[in-house]
């Protein structure tokens, strides 16, 4: 039993077999957030579609990098994901929307959706640096249905 391919040529599912998670549904950041327990302290990305709500749990490095776009603060140097909004703005791409639509053990997989001019791009990404880029494009961000039923219900 593999996990679902990060990179786009190996661990692809055996022909004929397919996963379907549902209709993807679009969702919006509410915000990062902490929760401890009696162990440790988490962080955590939380997204809902209105009715329902998905926690994402993040490191601390990407909860920064969510926040600080959510707050409108400025880092005074660019921080990983500016300079990918940086670079991507020089080579004349945006991120259009990402998809978080696959989930293995607990782990969420998401895709960032790239256009260039009329061609468009499907790049593996984790879903913490997928929202962290998709706040610096104003980028909606959609859940498969079966994920976002399943993440509600923990």
């Amino acid at each position: 039993d593999q996990p679902p391919s990060f990179f786009p040529y190996s661990g692809q599912l055996p022909e004929g077999e397919t996963r379907d998670l549902g209709e993807l549904v679009e969702v919006h950041i509410q915000g990062v957030f902490a929760a401890d327990n009696e162990q440790s302290k988490s962080l955590f990305v939380l997204v809902s579609d209105g009715d329902r709500k998905l926690p994402i749990v993040i490191g601390p490095f990407e909860a920064q990098a969510i926040s600080l776009p959510l707050e409108n603060a400025q880092p005074d140097r660019p921080m990983t994901h500016d300079l990918i909004r940086n670079l991507l703005d020089r080579l004349a791409a945006t991120v259009e929307r990402v998809v978080i639509d696959d989930l293995w053990n607990g782990i969420y997989y998401a895709k960032l959706y790239v256009k260039r001019g009329k061609e468009e791009f499907e790049i593996d990404a984790r879903p913490s640096d997928a929202i962290a880029l998709a706040v610096r494009f104003d980028a909606p961000v959609f859940v498969a249905d079966g994920i976002l039923e399943a993440g509600s219900e923990e």
